[in-house]
């Protein structure tokens, strides 16, 4: 599982040191891909293949699933870490997240999200987030 969040920036070239943390689970390779959320997603292979299976369940004739299919699928890149533990952000991800310097890495359970600094500030305002709370949880619920 992962879970925490970290702040770096990419390099000249579009790469990102990925957290030693991270890298330990993620394993050799791994996927990046779009996010409905204005951020990138990073999958373990088996995660990312459990994902794939999901999406070609879904039925073939109805239009808004092959959108959806495309949208997942068509950002998707197969990615390692190099030996200093970066990765490469393709360009089209990187431009498709808003992404161009400094960025939070999340943990989020099965996978690792990607954000610009920016967009992940705006995402996180404690006023919405408890909006979000009362909404989403109800009375019965406690954290």
């Amino acid at each position: 599982m992962f879970m925490g969040e970290y702040s770096h920036s990419l390099d000249g070239k579009g790469r990102l040191i990925i957290p030693s943390k991270f890298r330990e689970a993620l394993g050799d390779r791994f996927v990046i891909t779009r996010s409905l959320d204005p951020c990138l997603c990073i999958y373990t292979m088996e995660d990312w293949e459990k994902f794939v299976s999901r999406l070609n369940s879904l039925p073939y004739n109805v239009k808004k699933q092959r959108q959806l299919v495309r949208f997942f699928l068509s950002g998707a890149n197969e990615a390692e870490a190099d030996r200093q533990g970066r990765v490469l952000i393709p360009g089209n991800l990187r431009e498709a997240a808003g992404i161009d310097k400094d960025v939070v890495l999340v943990g989020v359970g099965s996978r690792i999200e990607i954000w610009s600094r920016g967009s992940w500030e705006e995402n996180m305002s404690s006023d919405e987030i408890n909006d979000i709370a009362e909404e989403m949880l109800g009375n019965g619920f406690e954290i």
